[in-house]
């Protein structure tokens, strides 16, 4: 399942390569194969992170999640190590865990008598 299309993401990381298929030649299909993987590793991480399939969204997402998804695999994209080098890092307002804070399912281990 996809939330958020190929084409979104590429017009949201709005790199001239990307959105152009004959700029990358025989690497865009390599390209759009890693793009795919991470918005489908993003959307796995929303849903853990909502404890909720992204199904349960369906047919009308919030826009809300969708961005959170985008942004989740920009910075897949943008950030393939698990490390910064000599960069300060700062969580910005309304980052993925803002948007998506809203329609998590909280669980306290606590069951109800």
């Amino acid at each position: 399942m996809t939330i958020v299309t190929l084409s979104l993401l590429k017009a949201h990381l709005s790199t001239d390569d990307l959105l152009d298929g004959n700029a990358l030649g025989d690497l865009a299909s390599g390209t759009d194969e890693l793009l795919q993987h991470y918005l489908k590793a993003a959307e796995a991480w929303a849903s853990g992170y909502l404890g909720l399939p992204l199904s349960d969204f369906e047919p009308d997402v919030p826009g809300d999640i969708e961005q959170a998804i985008l942004q989740m695999a920009a910075h897949l994209y943008q950030n393939r190590e698990a490390a910064l080098v000599g960069v300060n890092a700062y969580d910005l307002p309304f980052g993925i865990v803002d948007f998506l804070r809203k329609y998590r399912r909280e669980v306290t281990g606590r069951a109800p008598e």
